[in-house]
């Protein structure tokens, strides 16, 4: 493939202030260890990217906070923007992390003044650590996939947001999972009000996209399909099961695909096509693709065996679908596998769709 047909199809959109969110450690299933989401896991693909060139390199630009506040609540968002802060102001050293959460029979409806409370009304977990950089972080991966999502809308027929922090676990109001912004749940509500009638998501993280699900859950216009490891056993534990298939006006437009620890290749690809018949019986005039390659066989919190000519296998498939197709990128946490991974991924879909 020449560097001129690839220009054409696979256009990246990079986050270059990703790297602010930079946490030293995490707690995982309860052990404080050092964190697995760090700014290198970024930096892998752009080294990838910039190694064997798929399309123009670009910077994201400005959409405001407006598309954020189509998906998120304002005070989550306020809350997200002065956390750090606040944190400071109160002496805390070192990263922020919540440790109080209103579960059942406790008020979640009124806003604590205390920052300790507020952090744990915002969040789901003790695994999503807030550091100095994390609102900017996050913002510019929002502008960066909204930026992406201009050039699809534009006519081409593939474009790649490379950012982080993730996006799909955070919730309307809640951030975690290492999320704080929803970068796939704000790209599918800017292509709605840009007019687009029908949106389908399609999440190939390892773990279930429970935030983008719950945003959309009693929706018709934006279709949900997620293939992750059993929530019986994996993270988010308490969204993701196959009886999950909307609400309301939105029954019907969510289908969840959980598989156990430890599936070979064929079983998941037998997966995806059956969330693809899903999505083509939708037909939708533009996918957005979750892109977690947590999937990998080597990756060190995830549980499933894809390797590298798999994810080149997923570009092609999706390709043939023949869908104007964003490309937004989330896990994946074994770093120097992570950039040919995500590569193959992109260079498939080009490959395909020229």
């Amino acid at each position: 493939m020449s560097d001129d047909d690839g220009g054409r199809l696979m256009k990246t959109v990079f986050n270059g202030r990703h790297g602010l969110h930079a946490a030293t450690h995490e707690f995982f299933r309860g052990r404080l260890v050092p964190a697995f989401e760090i700014p290198a896991r970024a930096d892998f693909v752009l080294n990838a990217l910039r190694e064997r060139p798929l399309g123009e390199l670009l910077a994201p630009v400005d959409h405001g906070m407006a598309p954020l506040e189509r998906v998120h609540a304002p005070a989550y968002l306020r809350f997200l923007q002065g956390a750090w802060d606040e944190w400071q102001q109160l002496g805390g050293e070192g990263d922020a992390f919540p440790a109080v959460w209103p579960v059942r029979t406790l008020r979640s409806d009124v806003e604590p003044r205390s920052f300790a409370a507020r952090m744990g009304l915002y969040s789901m977990d003790s695994g999503t650590p807030l550091t100095s950089g994390s609102w900017e972080a996050a913002y510019w991966g929002a502008q960066s996939a909204l930026t992406a999502l201009d050039q699809v809308l534009a006519g081409e027929r593939g474009a790649y947001c490379l950012t982080r922090p993730p996006g799909h676990h955070a919730g309307a109001d809640f951030f975690g999972g290492y999320c704080f912004v929803n970068n796939a749940a704000v790209a599918a509500q800017a292509a709605r009000d840009a007019g687009l009638a029908r949106v389908a998501i399609l999440d190939v993280d390892y773990h279930h996209g429970n935030g983008t699900q719950a945003i959309f859950y009693e929706r018709a216009d934006v279709f949900f399909a997620s293939i992750h490891g059993d929530p019986q056993t994996e993270y988010p534990f308490f969204l993701g099961h196959a009886d999950e298939q909307g609400a309301g006006a939105g029954l019907g437009f969510n289908a969840n695909f959980p598989l156990p620890v430890g599936v070979d290749n064929e079983r998941w690809f037998d997966a995806l096509e059956q969330a693809l018949g899903r999505l083509q019986a939708f037909d939708p005039q533009l996918l957005v693709v979750s892109l977690g390659v947590d999937t990998y066989g080597g990756d060190p919190i995830s549980h499933f065996k894809l390797d590298r000519p798999e994810f080149a296998r997923l570009g092609e498939r999706l390709a043939r679908l023949g869908w104007p197709t964003l490309f937004l990128q989330e896990g994946g946490y074994a770093t120097e596998a992570i950039g040919w991974n995500v590569h193959a991924v992109l260079q498939g879909f080009a490959q395909a769709a020229r």
